[in-house]
């Protein structure tokens, strides 16, 4: 079975967050990734995986090495689940201080 990812996925994960600001500067090979972590390289290659699957970086061979390189268009789309949550709980929020003001007044 194959899972499904998305960028979500690749934001929920703090390694994988400070991954992608660190390729927000330019492609770097796994090993310069890997320079300020403190985890194994095997770690950073896992990442870079679910990074990769969820399309947010992509990763070319190069001789021996592999580069990645971050592909931020996809936090688009984060950007507007979070535009949409913040108008719906501003509504809720507009509803609940215009029901707490009506009931005060009583």
């Amino acid at each position: 079975m194959i899972e499904r990812r998305d960028v979500f996925q690749a934001i929920a994960d703090p390694t994988r967050r400070r991954i992608i600001l660190k390729l927000a500067n330019g492609p770097l090979n796994l090993g310069e990734i890997g320079e300020d972590f403190g985890i194994s390289r095997q770690a950073i290659a896992k990442h870079i995986k679910v990074l990769n699957e969820c399309g947010m970086i992509s990763v070319t061979q190069k001789g021996r090495e592999q580069f990645c390189e971050a592909r931020l268009g996809q936090l688009d789309e984060v950007v507007d689940w979070v535009a949409e949550s913040r108008k719906v709980w501003t509504q809720r929020f507009a509803k609940l201080d215009k029901f707490l003001d009506d009931t005060s007044e009583k």
